[in-house]
């Protein structure tokens, strides 16, 4: 280079970054904006690239993978230690293996949470290395996953004692009542539960696990037709925090519960539950806010009407349906306080009319 002066002047060398040389953060930082197949590709770039993303990558999807996700989870598995969120779930053919998973428990210890749902190829070998391996497990959807057995549930249990949310559905040979007492013994966090289709579940498992989950939010008992009145008054005794039901097909249950259900309610409103720490419950009155009492034909109107007056975020009236009555045809009279006020609102403009 040449100054105005006419003296020669040294050039300033050019700064130039190469792919492999952007910082981590940044890195990462790109990598959000893309799909998780992108992100497998990108992780074979090169060894810098390879290790930011195995270091810095905490949730990961492989639920579009329609073929050999078995092999591709096991390889990616030593490379994604830091995993924390893992969704695996099938959409098509059953593709996951025990290996696979016991790939995943080798290497992903901080895994929180993990959904292998619709996984029928998987044996009760899985369940074992997943409590060995992952114990800070808070997350966890089986649902589908046939071949489990209860042994392989309770051992899981004893060994993630966060868990939160467990999906069961359809898991009819490991939900038994022998699994919910060591989840009832175990897992005191647990706050979501599904056991749908679980048709060897009854009274004496339910009732243990209200007993020992007093955090409980939402219970599915979909098709569980072994339970009656007992497990719904142990529920509504022993959870206050219960936002939603479902007793869908549940055709032993009677007026019993529902009236359980109410008590529950007056219990709230008057400051009568306490958490662990001993202090008042009044300010988390909402209850329920989903009821699913379908097929259920021993209920009456006059019953289901005082649930859904103590609690007023059940709602029977169009596009809000969050108390589900279909199938009972005895109940047809039931309606929430909106359905009421908008009923006499019409009343009113109809009045207004004639005059």
């Amino acid at each position: 280079m040449v100054s105005g002066s006419g003296e020669k002047m040294e050039a300033e060398p050019e700064l130039v970054m190469c792919w492999k040389d952007l910082p981590m953060e940044l890195l990462l930082g790109i990598l959000s904006l893309v799909d998780d197949r992108m992100v497998i590709v990108s992780s074979t770039v090169c060894t810098g690239w390879r290790d930011a993303i195995g270091f810095g990558l905490t949730s990961l999807s492989l639920s579009w993978c329609k073929n050999n996700m078995n092999n591709l989870v096991r390889s990616l598995a030593p490379k994604f230690t830091k995993l924390q969120v893992l969704n695996l779930r099938q959409n098509n053919a059953p593709q996951l293996e025990d290996s696979a998973v016991e790939a995943v428990a080798n290497y992903c210890h901080d895994l929180r949470e993990l959904d292998l749902s619709k996984s029928l190829r998987l044996t009760d070998q899985s369940l074992y290395a997943l409590g060995h391996g992952c114990p800070r497990l808070n997350k966890l959807n089986i649902s589908g996953c046939s071949a489990f057995t209860d042994s392989a549930l309770a051992y899981l249990a004893s060994c993630c004692r966060n868990l939160k949310t467990l999906n069961l559905c359809g898991c009819a040979r490991a939900a038994t009542d022998r699994a919910l007492q060591a989840v009832s013994r175990h897992c005191s966090e647990l706050q979501s539960l599904n056991l749908g289709w679980c048709e060897s579940v009854s009274d004496k498992g339910v009732t243990s696990l209200a007993a020992g989950c007093p955090n409980l939010r939402a219970l599915d008992l979909c098709s569980c037709v072994l339970i009656t009145d007992e497990s719904v008054i142990a529920i509504a005794n022993c959870s206050p925090h219960l936002r939603s039901l479902d007793l869908y097909y549940c055709q032993n249950i009677t007026d019993r519960a529902m009236y359980s259900l109410t008590n529950s309610c007056m219990k709230s409103q008057h400051g009568l539950w306490r958490d662990d720490a001993g202090s008042s419950n009044g300010n988390d009155n909402s209850g329920l806010m989903n009821l699913n009492i379908s097929q259920c034909t021993a209920l009456t109107a006059a019953a289901v009407q005082a649930v859904c007056d103590a609690f007023p975020l059940l709602h029977t009236c169009p596009g809000r349906h969050s108390l589900i009555i279909s199938g009972c045809l005895s109940l047809t009279s039931v309606h929430c306080a909106c359905a009421i006020h908008a009923h006499r609102a019409g009343r009113a403009s109809l009045a207004d009319h004639a005059y």
